[in-house]
């Protein structure tokens, strides 16, 4: 195994173990010497990767993303000032999602989270390029939205209720 793939597997084990892994069980499982974990997890974290060193071991301290499903409705007019909505709230829209009834379920990631990429998504709309997913199931669809807590999420949520835009079942 090359360095670049034990590295990526290391990031691998620790983000998918419960407890924390120590660098002589990485060591062991490697087939290299304790120092080439430090050194490995030191090109970790200069790749942007935070791993903490703790006294039992090696964990990633990796953000907890809450997410959430909303179930909208709204016309073209007001695609903008929705997807702008989200994202002033602190909210990234992972995706747009329909169920038709010929068709089934149709998925689109978006992965917008700022104003700059929901203007490049309106110019890709009005050039011509694509019309919304939402067009061929009578404005209805679904945004799973992601946010850094489930308090961001429901400020998202009271504000599409107060624009009208969330279908509540």
């Amino acid at each position: 195994m090359t360095g670049p793939e034990r590295r990526s597997d290391i990031i691998s084990r620790i983000k998918n173990s419960a407890v924390p892994v120590s660098g002589k069980a990485l060591a062991q499982a490697y087939e290299v010497s304790r120092q080439v974990i430090v050194q490995d997890i030191a090109l970790i974290r200069a790749s942007g990767h935070d791993i903490i060193s703790t006294n039992r071991g090696y964990i990633l301290n990796a953000p907890n993303i809450a997410s959430r499903t909303f179930k909208v409705q709204h016309t073209d007019d007001e695609l903008e000032n929705e997807l702008c909505s989200i994202v002033d709230l602190g909210g990234r829209i992972v995706n747009v999602m329909i169920n038709h009834r010929v068709y089934g379920h149709m998925e689109a990631v978006l992965n917008i989270n700022s104003r700059r990429k929901v203007m490049e998504f309106m110019e890709d709309i009005k050039s011509g390029k694509s019309s919304p997913l939402k067009n061929i199931t009578s404005n209805y669809h679904y945004h799973k939205v992601e946010a850094e807590n489930e308090e961001t999420l429901d400020l998202i949520e009271e504000m599409l209720i107060r624009k009208g835009f969330l279908i509540q079942n």
